[in-house]
């Protein structure tokens, strides 16, 4: 009978600049990876060409047991797994999930919705259904709701569709 440690989502950190090659490296390793890209426009004196950067510069994710984790920190474009009281910190599931189902649908987001800034809640229908969050209030009284990794300090915000319909959750 095998043994097989279980698999859990850990954040590693990165060299400067490193996170598309350290992606590139462990998945030779055969572990699975996740690094959260968006699309911007950047701009030249000649032309305007769209490019993809880590959305959480210095990080990447990977699912994988304790033998997989120390082995993807023999990669040299990773330095180190992001811990908590010495201990390597292991992100929810949900919160990858969710981080992943937000970026499918972030270039046509606006939100509509009266919800109290500070509450939690999930979307239950609509094209970003799945995603759970905390709604938050912006300077010009636009609202969003925010993924927090609170491991890695980072916080994704997003604008919800009007057709979006959201549940509080307690």
């Amino acid at each position: 009978m095998d043994n097989v440690s279980p698999k859990h989502w850990f954040a590693l950190y990165t060299r400067p600049r490193h996170e598309f090659k350290a992606c590139q490296n462990i998945a030779q390793l055969d572990i699975e990876n996740y690094l959260p890209v968006i699309t911007k426009k950047k701009k030249w004196s000649d032309r305007i060409k769209s490019i993809s950067e880590p959305l959480l510069r210095g990080y990447v994710f990977i699912f994988a047991s304790e033998k997989e984790r120390l082995d993807a920190l023999t990669v040299d474009s990773v330095v180190n797994t992001v811990c908590f009281n010495g201990v390597p910190a292991v992100i929810p599931a949900w919160q990858i999930e969710s981080l992943k189902k937000m970026l499918e649908h972030a270039d046509q987001i606006t939100f509509s919705e009266k919800i109290q800034p500070g509450s939690v809640v999930k979307v239950v229908a609509g094209p970003m259904e799945g995603i759970v969050g905390v709604v938050e209030e912006s300077m010009n009284n636009e609202r969003y709701i925010s993924l927090s990794i609170e491991i890695i300090n980072r916080t994704v915000s997003l604008k919800l569709p009007a057709e979006s319909v959201v549940k509080l959750l307690e």
